[in-house]
């Protein structure tokens, strides 16, 4: 990455990059157009291209509703590819984290909205799964300052339940797989609306837990200032003591000077006086 040689940066070189000469180009260079990012822009062209195909000649055609159904499997399948690519090959970039989950939720939310539209799908199943999903990322941005809710094998199994059940509904069936196609579609709702209580709970607890550890740091700081603070003035007293020590002992100091001046005194005055006495004799 920092295109220093191996013999360079010592030892015999670092471990090279999973995936060979993509790996490595993929970590030299995450640019915008990786192949993560193209997955997920062909996934927002696939969304209008799909809308237009279930809805041509009257949105009843069988064959033109398979090709619907092609582009809708091909922007799930796609799905399962982008996010994986940019985490091995280290392609994650501002516009994927973005993208992905809106390619997700667009591609989902108008396929459901066409065929409660087009009357094969009941408008309340519609509503249930897109206000799970839009719920959930709102939720998770509610709890994003403090911890990220992890994708759960729940989650999973109720993203391949709602794509296996939908693709059923895009295409015409009959008969039993009519039927099938139901019975798919309920455990999805199923798994739908567990998981979505699932993550609320997750979200309350994590929001709980980031709360608590933010007070306790809080408190942390708050301690460790006054300790600071009362350091700072123990400190300043210690010093001003040992300044009015200098200065008391200091004055001692001149005290003694001015008796030791007033002993001069004295003696040069007893000596005066002696040598007058003698010169009088």
């Amino acid at each position: 990455m920092t295109g220093v040689p191996a013999s360079a940066a010592g030892g015999s070189g670092a471990k090279p990059v999973r995936g060979g000469k993509l790996g490595t180009a993929a970590v030299n260079q995450a640019s915008l157009w990786n192949i993560a990012n193209i997955l997920t822009m062909v996934r927002l062209l696939l969304v209008p291209g799909f809308v237009l195909l279930l809805f041509h000649n009257g949105g009843y055609d069988p064959a033109w509703r398979s090709f619907a159904w092609a582009a809708f499997a091909i922007a799930m399948i796609t799905d399962l590819f982008d996010g994986h690519l940019a985490r091995t090959y280290n392609l994650v970039t501002d516009f994927g984290k973005i993208a992905d989950p809106i390619a997700d939720k667009a591609i989902m939310g108008a396929a459901l909205v066409s065929l409660s539209v087009l009357g094969d799908l009941p408008w309340w199943i519609t509503g249930v799964i897109i206000a799970r999903e839009l719920g959930i990322t709102l939720m998770r941005f509610w709890v994003i300052r403090h911890a990220v809710i992890p994708a759960s094998r729940g989650g999973k199994l109720k993203t391949l339940a709602q794509g296996t059940a939908v693709g059923m509904y895009v295409l015409a069936l009959t008969g039993p797989l009519a039927t099938l196609r139901f019975w798919m579609m309920m455990v999805a709702v199923v798994l739908t609306v567990v998981t979505g209580l699932d993550y609320v709970r997750q979200a309350v607890v994590l929001r709980r837990r980031g709360l608590a550890a933010e007070r306790v740091a809080a408190a942390e700081r708050a301690a460790e200032a006054t300790e600071e603070a009362l350091q700072a003035a123990a400190g300043t007293t210690v010093g001003a003591g040992s300044t009015a020590g200098a200065v008391a002992g200091a004055t001692d100091v001149r005290g003694g000077g001015t008796d030791v001046r007033g002993g001069v005194t004295d003696v040069r005055g007893t000596a005066e006086a002696r040598d007058a006495a003698e010169a009088e004799r």
